[in-house]
């Protein structure tokens, strides 16, 4: 494992949000759901990817599901957080695949253009205020024909009072559904709406799924909370 460091700015997160993202319930519920998700999106024609970035990977409990899902001959682990050694190490040394952490605002990466077939952005990309730059940054680091999975949620679950009362995020730069994939497009991917989905997951609703599991049914009618989107850099 060899790691760099950034200076970048960085919001730190509450003492209940790390709490939460080393629980099981992020683990089972939040990680692994999406990437079953977004695994279903994926064109079935689709190549291994050998050189896979976790921008924004946290505590890295993403890198042994992406070296089992997807067979990497390494992995690079990016966070803007100035304690990312501290706090990734562990997950980063005991992977099966070789992982090199590297910290950068993503924004600016600071890493070689063409250098990634996979870029996994889980639940990282609401922690960004420089959104647009932080989406040319992954086209930049793709190669052609490389994967983005981005898997957000979305201003209506960010704005929630629990989401406020116990979380830290850029609160002036949440969007929508729409808006995330606009910024997607916009980037120059290659996203169409069969490689997108709006789970609405027992987490993200206001009241928790208590409504579900005392029999009342879902509504139809909703803005979405998540979005999860396989987009493609054209050839």
């Amino acid at each position: 494992m060899q790691s760099t460091t950034t200076t970048s700015p960085f919001i730190e997160e509450t003492r209940f949000g790390n709490w939460f993202l080393k629980s099981e319930t992020w683990k089972t519920h939040v990680l692994c759901r999406a990437l079953d998700d977004l695994q279903r999106l994926m064109p079935a024609a689709i190549g291994r990817f050998p050189q896979v970035i976790d921008v924004g990977c946290g505590f890295g409990h993403s890198f042994d599901e992406l070296a089992r899902r997807f067979g990497p001959d390494q992995i690079v682990g990016m966070d803007a957080d100035p304690g990312l050694a501290e706090r990734a190490g562990v997950a980063a040394a005991a992977c099966a695949t070789p992982v090199k952490l590297h910290g950068a605002n993503a924004a600016r990466i600071d890493l070689p253009d063409h250098s990634f077939d996979l870029v996994f952005c889980h639940q990282t990309f609401h922690h960004i205020v420089e959104q647009e730059a932080a989406m040319a940054e992954f086209f930049r680091i793709l190669k052609p024909g490389g994967v983005l999975l981005l898997a957000e949620s979305t201003r209506r679950y960010i704005h929630s009072l629990p989401i406020r009362l116990l979380f830290r995020h850029p609160m002036e730069v949440q969007k929508t559904a729409l808006q995330y994939l606009a910024i997607v497009r916009r980037a120059g991917f290659d996203l169409p709406d069969e490689r997108v989905s709006l789970p609405y997951l027992w987490w993200s609703r206001p009241d928790i799924g208590c409504f579900e599991w005392l029999g009342f049914p879902v509504h139809a009618q909703r803005e979405p909370t998540l979005v999860n989107a396989v987009a493609i850099k054209p050839r």
